[in-house]
């Protein structure tokens, strides 16, 4: 389900108008894995990096339930992306205690 909802846009309006599409197309189930979309974009926006270019800027929308099944790992992804040209938007409902955690200013790595 998630590379079939990968896609690139360009400009707000772009974001807007796949939002729209893909609200249409999906239905939330589990498990909730954040860790290997957010893996997958990191990659995208370090290969953008390498290039020495601001071309690029890339903002993963996650639409959820809120009920994360891979924190730690969802964490390091996060930690690890955080100086990459990359943001994260998660939408959606339910449970949002991990998100919270999550978009925290002071997020460290499970190590330290």
């Amino acid at each position: 389900l998630v590379a079939a909802l990968l896609c690139c846009v360009a400009g707000i309006q772009g974001i807007l108008d796949a939002y729209c599409q893909i609200l249409l197309r999906i239905q939330l189930y589990g498990p909730t894995n954040f860790f290997p979309v957010t893996n997958h974009v990191a990659r995208f926006a370090a290969r953008s990096l390498q290039q020495r270019t601001a071309a690029q800027y890339f903002i993963l929308l996650i639409i959820t339930d809120g009920k994360i099944t891979d924190l730690d790992q969802t964490r390091q992804a996060i930690v690890n992306g955080s100086k990459l040209p990359m943001s994260i938007i998660i939408v959606g409902e339910a449970d949002f205690k991990a998100m919270d955690f999550l978009s925290s200013s002071l997020l460290k790595s499970v190590t330290g």
